[in-house]
């Protein structure tokens, strides 16, 4: 099959973005934006959506960190729409986990009319969740060719004051929600796909900020997967997307 990756290089007087992606990697991942914990989330991001991902950043920190943040996830949102090219296959939808699959229950009953092709090309659906200790977080995504963000339960954090004392003390309270808006929003954009992500419930910044990079990996890896049962048809009525 045709190898599924891009090479990115976006270049203005604010940042200096390089990327390399591999949509069928094995989740190995090099990332360097200047922002150790935004490091963190999208070397997070490469393994749960098992994806290789290298990534270099060069931002004007020196003014704060929300252009980097911000055209990261327009570099990152225009290396997918590049790795996707014209869609053909892919299941097009993700949850934030792997459902149980339906044919499971059949093959534990020994059910003569299962098969193993039954299993690897049954539908991946169901709600997407994703746990991170007191938060639970939701991601959904179709890679429709339609951008739109939706951002809920998270307003209430998104542009809450920093304490002087919280930006040394806890970095992950210094990078604001808002802040991984504007990522998700870039991508958004960029990967042209409707992107739902909600917080249920959560306090602790790290985790929740955590919670919904990983839902949204998730959810990522489960839309770009190939389904066997539509190999070189697109995932549209349209016939386009």
């Amino acid at each position: 099959m045709k190898a599924r990756q891009a090479k990115i290089s976006r270049n203005t007087k604010e940042t200096r973005i390089a990327v390399s992606l591999n949509l069928d990697g094995r989740g190995k991942s090099s990332i360097k934006t200047g922002i150790p914990f935004f490091d963190h989330m999208l070397t997070l991001f490469a393994k749960h959506a098992t994806v290789d991902l290298h990534l270099r950043c060069r931002g004007d920190l020196e003014v704060d960190a929300h252009h980097t943040v911000e055209d990261c996830g327009i570099a990152l949102g225009q290396a997918f729409t590049l790795a996707l090219g014209d869609k053909k296959g892919i299941r097009r939808y993700g949850a934030g986990f792997h459902p149980k699959n339906p044919f499971t229950g059949l093959r534990q009953a020994g059910t003569s009319a299962f098969t193993a092709t039954d299993e690897a090309t049954a539908p991946l659906a169901g709600e997407a969740y994703v746990p991170m200790d007191e938060c639970l977080a939701r991601c959904v995504i179709d890679f429709g060719g339609r951008p739109h963000l939706v951002w809920r339960g998270l307003n209430e954090f998104a542009q809450r004051r920093v304490a002087k004392s919280e930006k040394f003390q806890d970095p992950s309270s210094a990078f604001r929600f808002g802040l991984a808006r504007e990522f998700f929003q870039g991508f958004a954009n960029e990967a042209r796909c409707n992107l739902h992500l909600e917080l249920l419930y959560g306090d602790e910044p790290h985790h929740i900020v955590e919670a919904l990079f990983k839902a949204f990996a998730r959810a990522t890896d489960a839309a770009c997967q190939r389904d066997p049962r539509i190999t070189g048809q697109l995932p549209s009525t349209k016939g386009k997307l």
